[in-house]
C-alpha cells in the first residue's frame, strides 16, 4: 500500500475511523477536509489537513500532489443538498458540473474520480483497511426477527434496489408491507426520523447499496448515529446488505443495538 494515503473527509464517524486504521497501518494520512462537513476532529488523525470546499476541487488535487499521494479514498456523508447551497465552484468543478448528464451523486462522483486519475490519484475502495467492519449475512444481535418482520424486508427489499438503482437514495422505510418512507436528499437518518412520525413504532428500515455499486463512493454507512435515530423513531429492525454496507465499529454498534433492542441484520442480494 502507498504509505501517503488521500483521504478527502466527509462528515460523521467513518473518515475519522479510516483514518485511525490507515495510520495503524503505517501509512501517513494525508487529508482534504471538507470545511462543510468534516468533524475537526479529523485533524488529531491526520498527517496533513488541508481545511477546503467541497467546490475547490483544484485545490484539492493540488494537496495531495504537493505531498506526493497517488492513492486516495472518500470517506463520510456529503449532503447532496450542498450542491443548491452557496457552493462556489473552481474551474475544474465548474467544468465537471457543465459535463455531468444530471446532479445524481454517481453521475458527478464518477466525473470527480476522472478528474483525479488525469493527475495520477487512483481512487481506493472506501472500505480500504474497514473489510472487518463489512455487513455479514444473518442477525447480527440478541433480539431475532418476527415472521412479520421478514415478510416486510422480503416485500421492500426489491423496492429498495428499485429505488438505489435510480441513484434516488439507499433506504426505504415500510411497515405491514406499506412504503412509509424513501431516502432521498436528506440522508438516510432524516428519513428514519421522518418514518417515525409518519408511522410510529415499529417501523423496518432496509438499507442497500445499488445494483452494481461502485465501492469508491457513496457506499453505504452504518453507525452509531444512524442507530440513534433507528431508535427515536421507535423502529425495531435495520436490514442491510450484506457484504456491501460497512458497520461502522462494529462490536460497538452491536453491543448498543442489543441494548436498545434494535435488531440488525444482513440480508444477502443476488445481482
Amino acid at each position: 500500500m502507498n504509505k501517503s494515503l488521500g483521504l478527502i473527509a466527509g462528515n460523521g464517524a467513518f473518515p475519522i475511523l479510516l483514518a485511525q486504521e490507515a495510520k495503524k497501518r503505517g501509512d501517513r494520512v494525508i487529508v482534504a477536509a471538507l470545511k462543510e462537513e468534516a468533524d475537526p476532529i479529523i485533524e488529531k488523525h491526520s498527517d496533513e489537513v488541508a481545511w477546503l470546499s467541497i467546490g475547490q476541487l483544484g485545490k484539492i488535487i493540488s494537496f495531495f500532489k504537493d505531498h506526493q499521494v497517488t492513492h486516495a479514498v472518500m470517506a463520510g456523508q456529503v449532503k447532496h443538498t450542498q450542491l443548491f447551497k452557496n457552493i462556489i465552484p473552481d474551474l475544474r468543478s465548474a467544468k465537471i458540473l457543465a459535463k455531468a448528464v444530471n446532479k445524481k451523486a454517481e453521475s458527478i462522483l464518477s466525473l470527480v474520480i476522472q478528474e483525479f486519475e488525469q493527475d495520477g490519484i487512483q481512487f481506493l475502495s472506501s472500505t480500504t483497511y474497514l473489510e472487518h467492519w463489512l455487513c455479514p449475512e444473518g442477525v447480527l444481535t440478541k433480539r431475532g426477527l418476527s415472521s412479520g418482520q421478514e415478510a416486510d424486508i422480503a416485500f421492500g427489499v426489491p423496492l429498495a434496489r428499485s429505488i438505489a438503482a435510480q441513484d434516488i437514495g439507499q433506504t426505504i422505510v415500510v411497515k405491514d408491507k406499506s412504503v412509509v418512507a424513501v431516502e432521498a436528499m436528506e440522508g438516510t437518518d432524516a428519513c428514519i426520523r421522518r418514518a417515525g412520525e409518519i408511522a410510529g413504532p415499529g417501523c423496518v428500515i432496509i438499507k442497500v447499496a445499488r445494483p452494481r455499486q461502485d465501492l469508491r463512493f457513496d457506499v453505504p454507512v452504518v453507525g452509531l448515529r444512524t442507530l440513534q435515530a433507528v431508535a427515536q423513531s421507535g423502529a425495531r429492525v435495520l436490514a442491510l446488505e450484506a457484504g456491501k454496507t460497512l458497520l461502522l465499529d462494529k462490536d460497538t454498534l452491536l453491543k448498543e443495538a442489543d441494548a436498545a433492542q434494535i435488531t440488525l441484520t444482513g440480508i444477502q442480494i443476488q445481482g
